[in-house]
């Protein structure tokens, strides 16, 4: 059985969602404010937190970001405010997800399934390519002895490259993996995060590992000739 942690304030909210998920066979507990979840996602024994940004306490986001500090909990963001950016700090900070309230208790479920599938893949997870070297779980890049400092974006965008080696990704499929498919933003913003990964791989090994196929989107491999 899979156990939830549900750090919502709103009793209502709080109590329809803990019965839904119940009924789904999931464990739920819950906690009212930011400090309190805080407590219990770093005490461990949870498969994911549903995470409301609005707290009393800590907010949401101050949660999410002390909690990555330690942990790789799967975190689904829930909160009523729909701002782009809201999306994106939280996406940033190291959020798996991000639904908008209202919610439908099917889609919030759906996205709990696709949260928890994810998570049991990546426990076990190692990526390679030439020098480079991820663990998924661990949430570490190394370039040969060398680890790769990478924010939460960079860590998923370079993620996506590494389980498709080879493979040429256009803008937009890296921004559906990467940002979402909900997400409202212009694709040169996948062009930035390319030249932060470049310039990090670039400080530990001079080997060319991202390319760009104009026109189409980039690719992880290395130059012809290399």
């Amino acid at each position: 059985m899979h156990k939830i942690l549900l750090v919502e304030d709103e009793p209502n909210i709080a109590r329809f969602v803990e019965l839904e998920l119940t009924h789904e066979g999931y464990e739920v507990t819950k906690a009212e404010d930011g400090r309190e979840g805080l407590k219990l996602a770093e005490g461990g024994g949870f498969d994911l937190m549903l995470l409301d940004i609005m707290l009393p306490g800590l907010n949401g986001l101050e949660v999410l970001r002390r909690l990555r500090k330690s942990s790789q909990l799967p975190v689904i963001m829930l909160t009523a405010r729909d701002a782009v950016m809201d999306k994106v700090t939280g996406l940033d900070m190291g959020a798996d997800d991000y639904i908008t309230k209202p919610f439908s208790i099917e889609e919030l479920l759906a996205r709990i399934r696709t949260a928890l599938r994810k998570q049991v893949k990546q426990e076990t997870q190692q990526l390679t390519y030439g020098p480079l070297s991820m663990d998924v779980m661990r949430h570490l890049v190394m370039i040969d002895e060398d680890t790769v400092e990478l924010t939460g974006r960079e860590f998923s965008l370079l993620q996506t490259l590494l389980e498709n080696q080879g493979i040429v990704l256009s803008r937009e499929t890296l921004m559906d993996r990467v940002w979402g498919y909900d997400f409202v933003g212009e694709t040169n913003l996948v062009d930035v995060y390319i030249r932060y990964l470049r310039a990090k791989i670039a400080e530990k090994t001079d080997r060319k590992l991202i390319q760009t196929v104009r026109g189409v989107g980039y690719v992880l491999r290395e130059e012809e000739g290399a």
